[in-house]
């Protein structure tokens, strides 16, 4: 199994990884065509999310945001291969900070925080530049892969320029162990809950959508302050991110007021260029619960 991953690794990812640019959009443009018009790769999941989103346009509209969708897909899917040997330089050209104050404000003030943000446009960049570009220790949560081997290669490219990555797992345990340190900890906020049960409920793009938690919970047990974290696209290639602060106060706030805040922010978001969110997952897959 060893020399397969190894294979598939060193004989695929990186020799794709180390091509310029230009190259990679050059694949890219051929890789649309074959995932769009003749393999149709979760094309029905994407569309019908489209469609239930923007139930107030065309089918022909629908149509048109998928096409866009799977455009900046193919990109997304080249940069993040280019991610395993990208540069910090080339980082930082490449994905910029346009408001660092918000958040470093937060470390003058000795306050750790949560930061909230969605799988819009490059994440992938923003794993690795974040780190270099705030004061705060960057924290990052993920889910690990099932492969051990990709997984490790996953936390080693993600963690290159200084973000700590930490499993889904240990979450509890790093925010007690870090409690006297100054951390900046990284939420999704639009992924599938696993449970109906154990989310918030709230409508997300025209659809009863549950809602992960963890950044309201967390922001209260240890009243730290939340910023939404926005990804810009600013051409081919080139992207940028700012923060926006929800709140300060956390202990402050009512029931799901901060997670919601935040998943609007991300609704506006994509509501304003659709074609940069991860339409090719599939979030809706529970129902609301009924009261009992």
């Amino acid at each position: 199994m060893n020399f397969l991953n190894n294979l598939f690794y060193y004989g695929l990812i990186i020799p794709v990884s180390v091509l310029p640019y230009p190259i990679l959009y050059g694949l890219s443009d051929v890789m649309y065509y074959v995932i769009y018009y003749m393999v149709g790769y979760r094309k029905k999941v994407v569309l019908q999310n489209i469609k239930n989103s923007f139930p107030e346009k065309t089918n022909a509209e629908h149509i048109e945001i998928a096409k866009k969708y799977f455009r900046h897909f193919c990109d997304l899917t080249l940069e993040s291969l280019k991610v395993f040997t990208i540069s910090e330089r080339e980082v930082r050209n490449r994905m910029i900070l346009k408001n660092p104050e918000v958040i470093n404000d937060f470390f003058d003030q000795r306050k750790s925080v949560i930061i909230a943000g969605g799988h819009y446009n490059n994440w992938e960049l923003f794993a690795v530049a974040i780190a270099s570009m705030i004061k705060h220790r960057a924290i990052g949560i993920y889910k690990p892969f099932t492969s051990k081997y990709f997984d490790e290669k996953m936390r080693v490219t993600r963690s290159k320029y200084g973000l700590w990555m930490i499993s889904t797992k240990i979450v509890k345990q790093v925010f007690d162990s870090e409690k006297n340190n100054l951390t900046a900890t990284i939420f999704g906020i639009d992924q599938s809950p696993p449970f109906a049960d154990k989310c918030h409920w709230m409508t997300f793009l025209n659809q009863d959508t549950g809602v992960l938690f963890g950044v309201e919970k967390y922001a209260k047990e240890y009243n730290y302050p939340v910023v939404f974290c926005r990804i810009n696209k600013e051409k081919r290639g080139y992207y940028s991110f700012e923060f926006e602060n929800i709140t300060d106060l956390p202990n402050q706030t009512t029931q799901g007021e901060i997670i919601e805040k935040a998943t609007r922010l991300l609704e506006l978001d994509i509501l304003k260029q659709p074609e940069y969110w991860l339409w090719s997952h599939k979030r809706w897959k529970h129902k609301r619960p009924s009261i009992q």
